[in-house]
């Protein structure tokens, strides 16, 4: 594995003719977690850790393993910016750029890991943990103090507020 060599937040080149034999350790510094949080318009990205495993899978590299992060992120009902854990398994598989003909048909299960296409000798298994984090966050994640904040902004009526009562309580203003 290589250092970072790319222009992405969390990038961790991969030789894929020489894996590594055990697991691999991608830990984001300062910099980058300051600069995943940017990217992914949260308030911190506090840590963020991978460990992976790669084997080869014919001529691809099958990348399998676990992700723990630890956000601040901002309330969906209050704003107000609360902790969020993450822990995300990992499945990719990385194979080199293919053109498939045309009428070639892929079909995929849910079961099957990720695809990632790479040119050249080398693939990003940072930005893939990166993205893989992404996908991860709830946009719409609401702290454990939400239902007080309803209450507090008249969001709730006599029966709990369903998915839209935050519109009804703008409509009626």
């Amino acid at each position: 594995m290589t250092g970072s060599g790319s222009d992405a937040e969390f990038s961790r080149m991969v030789k894929a003719r020489h894996l590594p034999a055990g697991p691999l350790e991608l830990e984001a510094d300062a910099n980058e977690r300051a600069a995943l949080a940017e990217r992914f318009d949260i308030g911190a990205v506090e840590r963020l850790v991978a460990t992976v495993s790669l084997a080869p899978d014919n001529d691809a590299v099958l990348a399998t393993g676990a992700l723990v992060a630890d956000l601040v992120q901002a309330c969906a009902v209050s704003g107000e910016d609360f902790p969020v854990h993450i822990e995300e398994p990992l499945a990719m598989r990385f194979a080199r750029t293919a053109r498939p003909a045309a009428d070639d048909e892929i079909e995929f299960s849910a079961d099957d890991p990720d695809e990632i296409e790479f040119d050249g000798e080398t693939f990003d298994l940072g930005e893939a943990v990166a993205q893989t984090l992404a996908l991860a966050i709830d946009p719409y994640a609401t702290s454990p103090d939400a239902d007080r904040a309803r209450r507090e902004g008249g969001l709730l009526g006599e029966a709990e507020a369903g998915p839209f009562a935050a519109l009804a309580a703008l409509k009626k203003s």
